[in-house]
């Protein structure tokens, strides 16, 4: 829960938020640095943050993910290599959430349960 009476922004760390998408594959959001003021903050890099979905049985999952990058075209350019991280990184956690499901069924009689739940007369 955040304490709503101490939330406050750090005016030394803003940025500017733009987004861009080429409305098939997905959207790059450039975060630049900005001063208090507003103005262009040149003494902090640029950041570039890849957005796309992936498709899964349970539906689609978004993905978000940071791209390498000088410029707006070095993220364009880095972008699919970047997503293709993102996505493998998904699987490995859905696999490690798969696997960690298995490990936790009980079956009737071992232990884990009052013996299976479910009493014949």
């Amino acid at each position: 829960m955040t304490d709503l009476e101490n939330m406050t922004m750090d005016a030394n760390d803003l940025y500017r938020d733009q987004n861009y998408t080429d409305r098939k594959t997905g959207t790059i959001r450039v975060l630049t640095p900005v001063n208090s003021a507003g103005d262009d903050d040149t003494s902090r890099p640029t950041v570039f943050l890849g957005h796309a979905q992936m498709m899964t049985a349970a539906g689609p999952m978004p993905l978000s993910f940071e791209i390498e990058g000088k410029n707006l075209v070095e993220a364009v350019e880095n972008y699919a290599v970047a997503a293709r991280q993102a996505v493998d990184q998904a699987i490995e956690e859905i696999k490690e959430m798969q696997r960690q499901a298995s490990s936790q069924i009980v079956m009737p009689g071992s232990g884990g349960a009052p013996s299976g739940g479910i009493q014949m007369p």
